[in-house]
């Protein structure tokens, strides 16, 4: 199995791929990746030399570089995802995450290759109570949910016109080791370490549902294996919290871990003007995917987060790249004019 991975230096996506190697021994994975500055390479460095991984740089809206690529099948983590960035600007959210799923969808059409698009939870907007289910409407609030839900419908269009072999997954807010940090829990983490001020949208009462990225990766996993054409899967631990609760938690734990003056941390938490648009809470009903696919959470978020702590203190390097900017220069050390730019 030639497996296409789009978007692969990412967050989520190279948890994937690792797990994926993993526990798949006759897989071999094409990693297809723009490179944005999301997209990092180190978050791969230990796999990069095996014989069952290719990184190719590239764009999902570049067509012609998608029908060169030789692959069986799709899995779509490829987007633009930060809703901050999307109210400041729709335009790249639109083309990735819209007509890049669409050159992918049409590829796959051609080929006749299983097609599996990760999208997320936004798209049902927010509610005051109960969860969404996979039937649930679509009412999102962001430019990014948006391009998200226009993608969802892409999908199911093709599977309805085409006959293609293609199922989605909509997630809650993932957290865990390689997280970029503009995301909310590395942003606390980090600032918490380096004694910055810690930004809280609004009154911090804003209520996700969070999952260990290993355990969304399992998931999508079981979905691609077992997952019924045209069908959506809800992705979720149950695991609602406000976002003050995530704050607080990890600066009490990132207070034991270094030994600092909890009450200083939490002196660090600055409230300001509320995101534009900003849901209030999420909640998704993951009961389908449980019953139908034998697919449960495994990580207990209080665990999650040390564990996740854990990682950014021993990883300063990684993330000290980052914040620096140096991380951007690793793809030319690596590959310079090799590959496709």
């Amino acid at each position: 199995m030639k497996l296409l991975v789009t978007g692969g230096a990412g967050f989520i996506a190279s948890n994937y791929i690792r797990y994926v190697l993993s526990a798949h021994p006759d897989y071999h994975i094409i990693n297809l990746d723009k490179l944005t500055y999301a997209g990092n390479l180190e978050n791969l460095k230990d796999i990069e030399a095996s014989d069952r991984y290719t990184f190719i740089k590239g764009d999902i809206c570049d067509g012609e570089l998608l029908r060169e690529t030789e692959f069986d099948a799709i899995i779509n983590f490829a987007a633009e995802s930060h809703v901050d960035r999307s109210i400041l600007d729709a335009q790249p959210f639109l083309q990735t995450n819209v007509m890049g799923t669409c050159n992918l969808l049409e590829v796959a059409r051609q080929r006749g290759c299983v097609f599996l698009h990760v999208s997320t939870d936004e798209v049902y907007g927010s509610t005051r109570e109960g969860a969404f289910h996979e039937a649930s409407p679509l009412l999102p609030n962001s430019p990014y949910s948006a391009s998200k839900a226009s993608s969802d419908l892409l999908v199911r269009s093709y599977v309805e016109t085409h006959k293609l072999k293609a199922m989605i997954t909509r997630c809650s807010n993932n957290y865990g080791p390689y997280q970029f940090p503009e995301k909310l829990i590395p942003l606390v983490i980090l600032n918490a370490i380096n004694r910055k001020p810690i930004p809280v949208y609004g009154d911090g009462m804003n209520v996700r549902d969070w999952i260990y990225v290993m355990d969304h990766c399992k998931a999508v996993d079981a979905v691609f294996h077992k997952g019924a054409s045209g069908d959506i899967y809800n992705i979720g631990s149950r695991n609602e919290r406000p976002n003050i609760e995530i704050v607080k938690l990890i600066l009490r734990k990132v207070a034991e871990k270094l030994g600092l003056d909890e009450d200083a941390l939490m002196k660090l938490i600055t409230f300001v003007g509320d995101r534009k648009g900003h849901d209030r809470r999420y909640a998704i009903d993951p009961s389908k995917t449980e019953r139908e696919l034998g697919w449960r959470p495994e990580m207990d978020f209080g665990e999650g987060i040390t564990k996740t702590i854990e990682w950014y203190i021993a990883n300063e390097q990684w993330w000290q790249r980052i914040l620096s900017g140096d991380y951007m220069e690793y793809y030319n050390a690596q590959y310079g004019e090799r590959l496709r730019t």
